[in-house]
């Protein structure tokens, strides 16, 4: 679960309820419009709305959705305003939690997501008390039928010398790991191959993840999913492997 993130499941849910989907596209949005108010409505300037532009897409969110969530964003909706606050915390068995939400109430969503936490053998750290684990990178994921032409070995060894920090390889795929700076050229350098990803975001990486046994790993997923369907999480991550 190192790395979890709702977004980058979203295109392989199968079988969404209605519900479900309106819950999604209004994070999604929630994204959108906290993007478009931090860097512009512009998505040649501003490469997060951009990529949150690319989940929505994904999401298969209507394009009248993503316009008023970018015209929200960028003072042109009407409601109050919201705000990315990110939320550290602790898990069982000595796991840590970087929680990302949109909110227009921090006091409220705080005190929600704590509430999780407790009933769940987690808690809530201080600022700074976590986040220090984590690493910011892009995390490029290419599935194993988008290699069968080529030859991993090679193709591995030309995204390090284009920037990749570290390329890890596995029946699933390969997973490109990319400085944040480096990672819209890491984009642009994948689709020249013709390659297409099956996920590709801005993640916080733990610097060292931990082993955890099937049934510790198992109360992790719980209390991660419980914080999962707040409304206001937008993604979650993790330090367990």
């Amino acid at each position: 679960m190192s790395g979890h993130s709702k977004w980058s499941t979203i295109k392989r849910q199968k079988g969404i309820t209605d519900a479900k989907r309106s819950a999604v596209f209004t994070k999604l949005g929630k994204a959108i419009s906290v993007a478009a108010r931090l860097g512009g409505p512009d998505t040649e300037t501003n490469f997060r709305l951009r990529l949150a532009i690319e989940k929505a897409r994904e999401a298969n969110m209507p394009n009248e959705n993503v316009d008023r969530a970018i015209k929200k964003g960028a003072g042109a909706g009407e409601g109050q305003q919201i705000e990315e606050v990110t939320y550290e915390g602790f898990g069982p068995h000595g796991t840590t939690l970087l929680i990302q939400t949109v909110t227009d109430n921090r006091n409220r969503t705080v005190g929600e997501i704590r509430s999780i936490l407790s009933k769940l053998n987690g808690s809530l750290g201080s600022a700074n008390s976590v986040a220090w684990q984590f690493e910011n990178l892009g995390v490029i994921r290419i599935p194993s039928d988008q290699l069968a032409k080529i030859d991993k070995e090679t193709f591995s060894l030309d995204l390090i010398e284009a920037g990749a920090q570290d390329v890890q390889d596995s029946a699933e795929g390969l997973t490109i790991l990319v400085p944040a700076n480096g990672f819209a050229a890491m984009q642009k350098f994948i689709a020249a191959k013709n390659i297409t990803p099956l996920s590709a975001d801005l993640e916080f990486v733990a610097k060292q993840p931990i082993k955890l046994s099937e049934k510790d790993s198992e109360k992790l997923k719980t209390l991660i999913e419980a914080i999962d369907e707040h409304e206001d999480v937008t993604a979650i991550w993790t330090n367990a492997d």
